[in-house]
Parts: structure tokens; sequence; C-alpha cells
């Protein structure tokens, strides 16, 4: 009975997403209305939208997971950077896209940065449609994975059976309803995910016996509250130090490169509003991720009180853990175990949604209509994009056909991967005249391959000579290379033409006129 309800409610749940995207299909008349919502978006479905189709499975799963396993310090400097990360973009970045983008008529990213600098040939525009593709599958198949293994581990459903359905609600109401369906469902998610949190902290409380109890079970444990130390299970914790503090804290700076993000920010419908969305997306990123870490506090007393920490346990694992034990408590229970493991779900498909239609408007927009079809009409744009939603999503089953891949290995890289290829490009793009489409492709091409080359060969040489800055995270090394090569073949070739510079000082006039 217990199983039956909670998959009732999660049953209940994805049929309200694919209805939503039905319902949003009606709005979508061309290709711009499919991939920026017509920008017709609200402050709160901005917000919350934005903020929701970031935080993935990672809020509810892996924060409380590091904070259960190793304490609060690794937690908490994460969770600043990303706090950080989220005010400065929505301060400095999100209305400026909005009015650049709508000025140069883009509704993509790679569209953006052809635009803001009239890059004829295409090159820039390829690239960056190239990149979105190979940094989002692999993202969005984690995110496949993410529902195989939810289901697999608490039904014991068969995994590709169940990451194959997930995907296919998933792929019905973003390739029928497009942007605005993605946008409407990320901010229902946002509310869901919400609730779970709040639910498993309650919980967590009043099965612990009140929070004097939980503080007693994590006080004595050493480094475990610390900001400075990391608990390592013995009693000589780990130094958590200035180095690893600023590689920690360095997960903010991708924010500005996440395509996701940015086209919410070009899709609200009047600019003027995005100060009260930064202002509902900070308050409730800085909430909701304070909650999921003490949720990870909560559950190493919850843990141990169960027995659970035993060699093997899975911290991830800890709020599915907490919502069974809910479940087994009477009918109603079960109902709330179910909506809170509709929140995971919800982090999850918020995520992957909107990076699959990133990267589906990279293939049909950017490339098959740039370079293929020139003339598609209207129509066909709407059928090539649907089409290629769900080609995407085949590519990403594929990718996560294998049940031991890595969920949050390929997220973390991924993260890096657009943080440093268009992160400091669109800082550049948005607040340096003298940037020029040369210096564009410098610090894209230098930011993506040092993301790889800091992963894959500085790392493993950082490990074996013990020289802890060669172990940093890919991100922060990778950026500051991306933001040199932008500065330095910008000043090194011709500026950019009169046309771009006039652009570029009317947006600026029409941002100080607003200010």
């Amino acid at each position: 009975m217990t199983n039956t309800m909670m998959i009732f409610t999660i049953v209940v749940y994805m049929a309200v997403m694919v209805y939503i995207g039905v319902r949003c299909s009606k709005q979508n008349r061309s290709s711009d209305d499919f991939y920026l919502g017509g920008r017709r978006l609200g402050p709160f479905v901005t917000a919350m939208s934005a903020e929701a189709s970031d935080m993935s499975s990672w809020l509810l799963m892996g924060l409380p997971g590091v904070a259960l396993l190793s304490g609060i310090a690794d937690a908490f400097w994460t969770a600043l950077g990303l706090a950080v990360g989220t005010y400065l973009n929505w301060l400095i970045v999100a209305r400026r896209i909005r009015k650049y983008s709508e000025k140069n008529a883009s509704s993509t990213i790679p569209e953006f940065f052809s635009n803001r600098f009239r890059d004829g040939s295409g090159i820039l525009l390829a690239l960056s449609a190239v990149t979105i593709v190979v940094f989002f599958v692999p993202y969005t198949a984690s995110g496949f994975a993410a529902v195989g293994k939810l289901f697999n581990t608490l039904f014991g459903i068969e995994y590709h059976t169940v990451m194959i359905a997930g995907a296919a609600v998933i792929v019905a109401y973003t390739a029928i309803g497009g942007f605005l369906a993605a946008s409407t469902t990320d901010f229902l998610q946002s509310i869901i995910m919400s609730i779970a949190l709040f639910v498993v902290v309650l919980f967590g409380i009043e099965h612990a016996g009140g929070f004097s109890n939980i503080a007693d079970a994590v006080r004595e444990l050493p480094g475990y509250l610390s900001l400075t130390q990391k608990y390592n299970g013995t009693a000589t914790p780990d130094s958590y130090g200035f180095l690893t503090i600023v590689s920690t804290m360095a997960w903010g700076l991708g924010y500005f490169g996440m395509p996701h993000i940015l086209l919410r920010f070009m899709a609200i419908e009047d600019d003027r509003k995005l100060t009260l969305s930064r202002r509902v997306a900070s308050v409730w990123v800085v909430i909701s991720m304070g909650i999921a870490i003490l949720i990870g506090v909560i559950g190493y007393s919850f843990a141990s009180n169960t027995g659970l920490l035993a060699e093997g346990f899975d911290a991830e694992r800890i709020i599915i853990e907490m919502a069974k034990t809910i479940a087994s408590l009477d009918t109603f229970a079960a109902v709330l175990a179910g909506l809170i493991l509709s929140g995971i779900l919800a982090s999850i498909m918020s995520t992957a949604d909107s990076q699959m239609l990133a990267a589906a408007s990279s293939v049909s927009e950017n490339i098959v209509h740039r370079f293929l079809w020139k003339k598609m009409p209207s129509s066909i744009q709407m059928l090539i994009a649907r089409i290629t939603v769900c080609a995407v999503a085949v590519i990403a089953v594929i990718f996560a056909w294998d049940p031991d891949s890595s969920v949050f290995g390929i997220v973390s890289f991924a993260w890096a991967g657009f943080g440093a290829a268009f992160g400091p490009l669109m800082l550049f793009a948005l607040f340096w005249k003298r940037t020029n489409r040369w210096g564009a492709l410098a610090g894209m091409l230098v930011g993506g391959a040092g993301v790889v080359l800091w992963e894959y060969v500085i790392t493993p040489l950082g490990v074996r000579t013990g020289i802890a800055a060669l172990t940093i995270y890919e991100l922060l090394p990778a950026f500051l290379l991306s933001s040199v090569a932008i500065a330095v073949v910008s000043l090194l070739t011709a500026p950019p033409c009169e046309e771009v510079v006039k652009e570029f000082e009317e947006v600026a006039a029409e941002m100080k006129a607003a200010s």
C-alpha cells in the first residue's frame, strides 16, 4: 500500500507536467515562441524557473550528501559561491542581455554571440552551438540516469525501463510545449522542491527528538561543524585552507555561462521586473541551499539512529531513505513521501528539460536553419524544432544507458565547461566595447579546451606530485585563461566595426537611462 501511494503521487505529478506542455503548445506560433516563449515570462516564473533549472538533483541529493559525509565546510563554501554567483548574474547580466538580445534580434545564446560581433562567417555561431551540444547532451543524460537510479533504488523497477519512461515524460512536455512549457513546469517544480525540503527537515528534527539531539550527534565529530576543517571519519580532520575555499567558491563563476539560465533573462516580458526576479531568485537560492545543508546534518543523526552509517552507504541517498521512513507511517505520510520523491524528480526534470531545449535549439536553429535551410518555412521550423528535441533525447538516453555512470561527475565537468567557454565571453561581450570576434573565438576555444586539459592532464599530475594548486576545480583556471585570451587577442587584432560599437553604446545608454 505504501509503495502504491508513493507511485500514485509521482504518476499524478508527471501527468500534470505533460498537461502543462499541452496547454502551452497552443501559444507556440513560431520557432521564437518555441525557443524563447515569445519573451512573455513574468517575473516570478523567470526567477523560479531559472533557479529550478539550475539546481538539478544536486540540491536535494548532492548537497545534503556532502554535508552528511564530510561536515559543513565543503557544502557551505560551495553554497556561498553559488549564492554569490546567482546574485551577481541577476544583478549585472540579466537586464543587459535582455536589452542586447532584443536589440540584435537573438533568440539563442549562439545567435547572440554571432549577432553581437557581426560574425558573417558563421564560425562563432557554429562553435557556440557545438559547444552547447557537446556539454549539454551528457548533462541531460545524467538527469535521465538519475531518474532511472531513483526508481530502481526505491521500487526495484528495472533501470533501463524506468529511465526511458522518465525521459519520455520530459520529452513529451518539452517537445509539445517548448520553452514556455519548460519554464512553467520549472516554476511548479521549484515549489514542489521547496515543499520537499521543508517536509524532510521537519520530519528529521521530529525523528531525532529535537534539534538539540541532532547537535549533540555531530558536535563531537572532529571538524564536522568547522568552516576551515573537513570531517573524514577519523580523529584528525582534513584542513580546508584558503586555496580550497577559493576553488570551491569558483562554482559561482559558472552562472555567467549557463545557456539555460541566460535564456530566462532574455525571455522576461518586461526587463524592469528583473529586479523583483533577482530578489525572489536570490532569497530562494539562499534558503533552499541552507535547508539542504541542514538536511545533511540532520541526516547524519538519522543515519546513526537507523544503522545506515555502514560501510558503502551512499550519503546522497539520505533524503530517499528519509522519505521511505516517512512513507511507512500511514497513508497520508506515504502521499507526503511521494511528494518528496516528486521533489527529487522535479529537481532532475527541471534541469533536463531546459538543457534538452537549449541543445535542440543549437542544432535546429543555429546549424540546420543557418547553414542548411535558410529559407525554412515557419511551420517546418516548428516541426524541425520538435524532432530535434526528440533526437537529442535519444542520444542522451544512449549516453545514460550504463547504470553505473557517474551523475554528479558529469554535472561538475559540464558546469565547468559552460562556465569557462561562455562565462568570460558573456561578460566581455556585455561590458567591454573593444571585444571583437577573434577575441570571442579565442576565449571560447581556450575556455573549453582549458577545462578538458585541466581535468584530464593537470589534475592527475597534481595528484601524482602532491601539488595542491594543480588539483583545484578546473573552472577557475580555465575561466581566467579564457578571460586573458579574449583581452589579448582582441587588443592584438582589428577593433570591431562601427556598427558593433554603435549598438554597444546604444545598449549602454539605455542601461544608464534605466538605472
